[in-house]
């Protein structure tokens, strides 16, 4: 049997190649995007877990350091976080002492997030964790570095 034959055959037995497989592999941008973000994950949880917090934590608990308790829709738009994932991530903290959430006064149905001084205690902690982390993950980079990527990744969300 010719070559061409067994891959006419092949493809008639099954309709997605391998070859699809691979190509999605090496081009889809969704999948590569996830396991950098998965590894970059990994990479500050590892450096953050003497302080028991987690990269979403200190992401979580920085979007809060403002002059002003913010709404709970800034903070997960912020996040690229729903509502109820947002309220999820909130319990543990709470539980910590390193957030309140409170009352709106303005509006009685909606809450506003206040960072605890333990919490910003704990930031001022892990800030230089952080840095040191990101100067380590920056270096990483090629071709024109971080903020190229910083604004590829935008330009994507």
């Amino acid at each position: 049997m010719s070559k061409a034959v067994a891959q006419s055959t092949e493809s008639l037995a099954n309709p997605l190649p391998y070859a699809a497989t691979i190509m999605v592999r090496d081009t889809c941008l969704c999948l590569h995007v996830q396991r950098a973000a998965r590894a970059l994950a990994r990479r500050f949880d590892e450096a953050l877990r003497p302080l028991d917090l987690t990269n979403g934590q200190f992401s979580l608990l920085m979007a809060l350091n403002r002059p002003e308790p913010p709404p709970m829709a800034p903070v997960a738009e912020l996040l690229a976080m729903d509502r109820t994932t947002l309220t999820a991530n909130l319990k543990p903290l709470e539980r910590r002492g390193l957030l309140e959430i409170l009352v709106n006064p303005n509006d009685r149905r909606s809450r506003r997030l206040r960072l605890t001084e333990a919490g910003r205690d704990l930031l001022v902690r892990a800030l230089p964790i952080w840095r040191e982390t990101h100067g380590v993950v920056d270096d990483l980079l090629r071709h024109g570095g971080p903020d190229i990527l910083r604004a590829d990744l935008r330009a994507l969300s």
